[in-house]
């Protein structure tokens, strides 16, 4: 073999056999979709302070608690309800004493920015005519955390069964986010801080918070959680990361 293949495939052993310090030292979260701009923020902010790159997945919460439970991959978790943190802590893939409620949210009712008259939320309330002959849009009511508190909201004010076969089903909040912000629905039901990230909606009415239940986000570190995971999470309850929650609508609760 010619020299300079030898060179070559030394240069690309080396490479492949040698540790890879800043890959190992990343720290995998994954978060519920609703929290997509302060986790990005967050972590960014944590990265210049410790030098240790957070990635974050965003997705409903539902879908990110059945992959961890197949395939694993996080270091930590935070959902949109205790359900789906419930459901992994139960399966045992919870790091044991690392649980925590961090945040909390409310639910609202959203419609276009140039088509948005407020609607009284109220027991009884029309939303269906409110709907014009469109479709309600919601993250999917059976798995997604804000399409079960929407189907919750709904339920105790007499009003779901009006709308039940009138609905923009959607894979999580971020998109029945979308198809209101498009347009392509008249209405939908999202968590305020959804909103307030979205300038082509405006929030047109807010549910009681006592036709559902409390909106928490749980986070908490998985069993197989790295090291450097821990600092994450604690940074999580700091003042730099608190002002960001804040600044988009979250209510801290540490």
């Amino acid at each position: 073999m010619p020299v300079k293949s030898l060179r070559l495939l030394a240069a690309f052993l080396f490479l492949a056999l040698a540790p890879l310090p800043a890959l190992a030292a990343d720290i995998t979260v994954f978060g519920a979709a609703s929290l997509s701009d302060a986790l990005k923020d967050i972590a960014a902010n944590y990265q210049a302070q410790s030098g240790k790159r957070v990635v974050v997945s965003f997705a409903a919460s539902s879908a990110l608690a059945r992959q961890i439970e197949a395939s694993g991959g996080a270091d930590m978790f935070i959902s949109a309800d205790l359900d789906w943190m419930d459901y992994l802590d139960k399966k045992g893939l919870i790091a044991p004493g690392s649980r925590e409620n961090l945040l909390g949210n409310r639910l609202v009712l959203v419609a276009p920015k140039d088509q948005a008259a407020p609607i009284a939320i109220a027991p009884h309330f029309d939303l269906l005519a409110a709907l014009k002959g469109g479709r309600l849009a919601i993250a999917n009511p059976d798995t997604v955390p804000a399409g079960k508190y929407g189907r919750a909201a709904l339920t105790a004010l007499g009003v779901w069964d009006s709308v039940a076969n009138h609905l923009a089903n959607a894979e999580d909040v971020r998109v029945a986010l979308a198809y209101v912000a498009r347009g392509e629905a008249p209405l939908g039901i999202v968590y305020e801080t959804d909103a307030k990230a979205e300038p082509n909606v405006k929030i047109v009415g807010i549910f009681p918070e006592n036709s559902h239940p409390p909106i928490l986000y749980p986070a908490a570190l998985t069993k197989d959680a790295k090291p450097e995971a821990r600092g994450f999470l604690a940074y999580l309850s700091s003042p730099k990361a608190r002002a960001v929650f804040e600044k988009d609508g979250f209510t801290v609760l540490k």
